[in-house]
Order: structure tokens, then sequence, then C-alpha cells
């Protein structure tokens, strides 16, 4: 079984940074793809964040300059460096990982528990 465990949360003020890690664990063969996700109440899920086993980088346009994904590859870890926060950056951030448990085994999906990301004004 899989585990991803965030954490970095908190809350800043705004023009403030937070630093995000996601640690995955347990039965793992490789990661393909990582990435954060982040959901505000009332709003759906949507996507901050995605970053390919060579390091390939996708951003949502609200974060293009403000937010840096990163991983570690031999610590199947994932970053999120989030500087000039603004309030709307407020949500509960999920980290996401596309991974196999064996060798052509099928592809899983796995989500982290959330993290908290409260930026006052």
């Amino acid at each position: 079984q899989v585990q991803l465990v965030e954490s970095g949360g908190g809350l800043v003020q705004a023009g403030g940074s937070l630093r995000l890690s996601c640690a995955a664990s347990g039965s793992i063969f490789s990661i393909n793809r990582m990435g954060w996700y982040r959901q505000a109440p009332g709003k759906q899920r949507e996507v901050v964040a995605l970053i390919t086993s060579g390091g390939s980088t996708v951003y949502a346009d609200s974060v293009k300059g403000r937010f840096t994904i990163s991983r570690d590859n031999a610590k199947n870890t994932v970053y999120l460096q989030m500087n000039s926060l603004k309030p709307e950056d407020t949500a509960v951030y999920y980290c996401n990982a596309i991974l196999s448990e064996r060798l052509r085994g099928p592809l899983q999906n796995s989500w982290g528990q959330g993290t908290q990301v409260t930026v006052s004004s």
C-alpha cells in the first residue's frame, strides 16, 4: 500500500512564502508524475503544478512565476515552493502521484490527505 504524506502548510500573510513537501512511501516501483492540486471552499479541486519523472513541469496560470515545483526522485518526494502568496491561494493543498507498485504493473492514482494553506490579507 502506498502513502503520500504532506507537510508544510500553515497560516501566512499576503506576500509571504511557504514550502510544501510530500513524501511517498510503501510499495513503490516507479513514480511517473507527481503534482499538487488545491481545493478552496465551495470550489472544485484544481491543478496547481505537475512534474514528470524527467523534470518537465506544468503550472496553472494563476501561480506561474510565484510557485515552483520540484522533486527528489531518490526520496520519492515532491516539493512546492510558494512565494508572493495571495489570499486567493487559500485552500487545502493535495499531493498526487501516478505510480506503479511493480514492474509492468498498472498505474495508480494516489492522493495525500491534504494540508491547509491560509493566506491572510
